[in-house]
């Protein structure tokens, strides 16, 4: 036990170079990824207003990649334009992940040409209502010498078309890259043309055909060590960019796995799990030094396989997990990470939060990673207690949480896998 407290400790220890970094407010930290024709705006705005949208970019080329391109429609009833408008109107920041589904490098007239001309006209066509454009998601078709002469094509020409539309990577891997992620070394030498390093960050400890996904905080998988390998690439190669975590999520369907088929032995978690995983997600990647992190994604049908059910509503109806995390937007969203107060696998993990104008004002975010509740003692002086409590999973009050205060400083608190906000005031 001691060997892996120790080994997590060694994995979550990337430097905080606040000085150098001033961390995100959490309300500009916290994302969530939709599909714009279908995403309503004012029912996720307790949750969020960073949106990634999953823009198939097929749809807008056809089958003749080197015709004019017309962005008048978006696979659906409305223009991208409108949909994107209509985000920017909500008061919603977003990013379009350019989806390479379907169109493969031999797909294209002239691959070089037409993703330039592609780039050139997205950047003019959105670059006012975009805050980020992003490269392929998944590229699973482009090995590694194909997808970088696309990138270098298409960033050129969004550099070209709009130079202040940020421009993100697909998503990334330490070492050797495959078809979900393609190796960092692979944007050396190409920092004019890019601004954020994308990752993608599956809790996952056992993969198909079960996909089971564990507690983020778990080493085994490979989660944490993951996003600290690319936050320490940046450091060493590309200081000053951004590191997004623009996909993590948890499947929880109301329903049981099919018993033939390919999902047949598919494992999703329940729906508190789902909860709680994607709130303690977001404060280890808030820790670690993450620029955003969305959570993938708002809503789903309730289907049994993998990404089929990791929305946080379902069928627009919201799930313990939108509750959690409207919860957490309205504790933390004026509050940035400001330190550990307690890291601990064996008893509990404690994140101090700073507001952002009253430098009084302070949370702490308290949960154990596994096991049965315990009461933990933490060290507050010179801060002043006022309350806690416990996330929520409906949107019923939180519950309220008891606290100890014990002699010399020390408070004494429950804490769970379900984590405990204190709100603490300087003297």
């Amino acid at each position: 036990m001691n060997l892996l407290r120790a080994m997590l400790a060694i994995l979550l220890a990337v430097p905080l170079r606040a000085e150098e970094r001033p961390r995100p407010l959490m309300r500009d930290f916290m994302g969530l990824s939709v599909r714009a024709a279908q995403f309503r705006p004012e029912l996720y705005a307790p949750v969020t207003r960073m949106v990634r949208d999953l823009h198939v970019l097929r749809r807008d080329v056809g089958d003749d990649t080197s015709a004019p391109l017309d962005f008048s429609s978006s696979g659906g009833r409305a223009s991208w334009a409108s949909l994107y408008g209509n985000l920017q109107k909500a008061g919603c920041r977003a990013h379009a992940s350019l989806l390479l589904d379907g169109l493969g490098p031999g797909d294209w007239k002239s691959m070089e040409r037409d993703a330039h001309a592609y780039g050139f006209a997205f950047a003019r066509a959105f670059g006012g209502m975009l805050d980020t454009a992003e490269i392929g998601s998944e590229p699973r078709n482009y090995d590694d010498a194909a997808y970088r002469r696309l990138f270098v094509a298409m960033a050129r020409g969004m550099r070209e078309g709009n130079p202040r539309l940020r421009i993100a990577t697909c998503a990334v891997t330490p070492g050797q890259g495959g078809s979900h992620a393609k190796s960092m070394d692979l944007f050396s030498g190409l920092d004019p043309l890019w601004d954020i390093l994308s990752i993608h960050a599956p809790a996952e400890v056992e993969p198909g055909p079960v996909w089971r996904r564990s507690h983020p905080e778990d080493p085994s998988t490979k989660l944490t060590e993951t996003v600290g390998s690319v936050l320490r690439w940046r450091d060493e190669h590309a200081k000053g960019r951004q590191v997004w975590v623009t996909e993590f999520g948890y499947d929880a369907a109301a329903k049981a796995a099919p018993k033939t088929g390919e999902f047949a032995k598919w494992a999703g978690c329940t729906e508190e799990q789902q909860a709680m995983w994607n709130v303690r997600s977001l404060l280890v990647f808030a820790r670690m030094g993450v620029d955003r992190a969305y959570v993938y994604e708002s809503d789903d049908c309730d289907e049994t396989r993998p990404r089929g059910s990791s929305g946080i509503t379902r069928n627009f109806q919201p799930k313990p997990a939108f509750h959690a995390l409207a919860w957490l937007q309205r504790s933390l969203g004026k509050y940035r990470f400001s330190r550990v107060e307690r890291e601990d696998a064996g008893e509990c993990y404690a994140y101090e939060f700073t507001h952002d104008t009253d430098p009084k004002l302070h949370v702490w975010a308290v949960w154990r990673t596994l096991g049965e509740a315990k009461k933990v003692r933490l060290f507050h002086d010179p801060l002043e207690i006022e309350r806690a409590e416990r996330m929520p999973l409906t949107a019923d009050a939180p519950e309220g949480v008891n606290i100890v205060r014990e002699i010399e400083g020390y408070f004494a608190i429950e804490a769970t896998e379900r984590p405990t906000l204190v709100w603490l005031r300087g003297k």
